[in-house]
């Protein structure tokens, strides 16, 4: 619908706390699937995708599919014009505050990154939706790669920082989601940053590679035995605090991620 004042004041009547909560979450986050929305904020996949539509409608969300030489992508949500409009709002910014462009976030569908991006995401909306009625279970922190960025880049470049806390214990993580494009060395290669900040940063913390296949991360383990740092791997698939990760340097099995325990980096401690 074209953008008017008449459909700015329908939007912001029908908006709900989940949908402003959505918006927030896009604009930090840039893009999320059908199904990572249906996880942290809805009860049923239905419900999603009825909400998802109006929300479209009103301008407040845009979509777009990638290409796929097989099968159909599923929608991929960014925020449109009036979805921007409330997160400025309510962070009492403009809008260009917010780095946002309609034409940015819909070339998303082009960018090279966009698998990446999408799989990085898909691990904390799990834990989102892992921690949903459950009062003792909270994703504290997420940030974005661009966040990281901003706040260490200097040392080390994660795709995303992470405090997980789950019955009365806490992990602090930044992640490393592999999809088999870098080589071991590389991979190795980026400990030593990690390794100077937990030098500098008062709490420790994991640093958790995330692979797509079983094959990738046996070879990839063997060359991060005697990380400096805490290192945990895992597959991606099931729920990332589920016991399914397996530290470098630790005999025994798979643990959950909270069973891991540290506490948050001081100089993160917010969101």
């Amino acid at each position: 619908m074209r953008l008017s004042d008449d459909l700015v004041t329908a939007a912001a009547r029908h908006l709900t706390d989940r949908d402003r909560s959505i918006c927030a979450l896009l604009a930090e986050h840039r893009v999320l699937t059908t199904a990572q929305l249906a996880t942290v904020a809805f009860d049923s996949p239905i419900s999603a995708r009825h909400r998802l539509a109006t929300l479209y409608r009103l301008r407040v969300l845009d979509r777009f599919r990638p290409f796929r030489r097989v099968g159909t992508a599923p929608n991929h949500w960014v925020l449109d014009a009036i979805g921007a409009m409330v997160v400025a709002a309510e962070r009492g910014v403009e809008i260009e505050e917010l780095h946002w462009r309609r034409d940015r976030a819909l070339g998303l569908a082009g960018s090279s990154q966009l698998a990446h991006r999408v799989g990085v995401n898909g691990f904390f909306c799990a834990l989102l939706g892992a921690a949903r009625g459950r009062p003792d279970a909270d994703l504290r922190v997420w940030w974005p790669e661009r966040r990281c960025l901003a706040t260490w880049g200097e040392v080390v470049r994660p795709d995303g920082y992470g405090v997980w806390h789950d019955a009365g214990a806490e992990v602090a993580f930044f992640l490393e989601y592999d999809r088999g494009t870098e080589t071991h060395s590389r991979l190795v290669a980026k400990l030593e940053g990690y390794a100077t900040l937990a030098a500098a940063a008062r709490d420790p913390f994991w640093v958790l590679f995330c692979f797509t296949g079983t094959k990738r991360e046996a070879a990839a383990r063997k060359a991060l035995a005697g990380a400096p740092v805490p290192v945990a791997t895992a597959c991606e698939g099931a729920p990332p605090c589920d016991a399914v990760w397996l530290p470098t340097d630790a005999a025994g099995g798979r643990r959950h991620l909270a069973a891991l325990g540290t506490g948050p980096i001081r100089r993160a401690a917010g969101r």
